[in-house]
């Protein structure tokens, strides 16, 4: 559990710690990033690390967290929308994302927790969890509202969604990025078009 032992953390320290444990995952791999690099970056002492965080995982795993903050386009919206252009935004900007910043901790993180159950349960809880939510979320609202229809089971659809984008990030043949995000929207919109008849084209 992070954010639980010590003195209260000093928010600029703490943004500093998450900010660089992400830049040195992306840039270094996660295999080789370390606690004293970070602790090196973000300009504090190992032990202010230690107090706050047990091990690299929580870091990251709370950074991830930050960022679904910082981007409202991760959250299924309360209001109503359009909800193919905004199941491609949400994936547009989770792609986007795992190409430029999270997608050695992602990979580094999902490696790990295949080894460890409790790191697994975690990373699914607050970060994987979430995500996939929010994508079901939207596409529960279009089959409500009768803009798609549920012809392919959701939870399927969005292992789709997802799963495009983690196929990628670990084959590296193929990029990870708004033209996939793209794609796979169209891809969504063809599965779940309400009266097209499943295997024939839509003319």
């Amino acid at each position: 559990m992070t954010g639980t032992r010590g003195r209260p953390r000093s928010e600029d320290a703490r943004r500093a710690i998450l900010q660089t444990a992400l830049e040195l995952c992306e840039r270094d791999g996660y295999q080789d990033l370390t606690i004293k690099a970070i602790a090196d970056g973000a300009g504090v002492g190992r032990q202010t690390v230690y107090r706050w965080w047990p091990d690299k995982a929580s870091i990251l795993i709370e950074a991830l967290i930050g960022l679904a903050d910082e981007h409202p386009a991760l959250r299924a919206p309360d209001e109503d929308v359009d909800v193919l252009d905004t199941v491609e935004r949400l994936l547009t900007i989770t792609y986007e994302l795992a190409r430029k910043v999270t997608g050695q901790a992602l990979v580094g993180l999902m490696a790990d927790a295949q080894r460890d159950r409790s790191l697994s349960n975690r990373l699914q809880e607050a970060v994987i969890g979430p995500r996939r939510a929010a994508l079901r979320a939207l596409l529960q609202r279009g089959v409500d509202s009768g803009e798609l229809t549920a012809a392919v089971p959701l939870e399927l659809v969005v292992d789709f969604a997802f799963g495009a984008m983690w196929y990628r990030l670990l084959g590296h043949h193929a990029p990870v990025n708004a033209a996939l995000a793209k794609d796979v929207t169209t891809g969504i919109a063809a599965m779940l078009a309400p009266n097209t008849p499943r295997h024939e084209t839509k003319i």
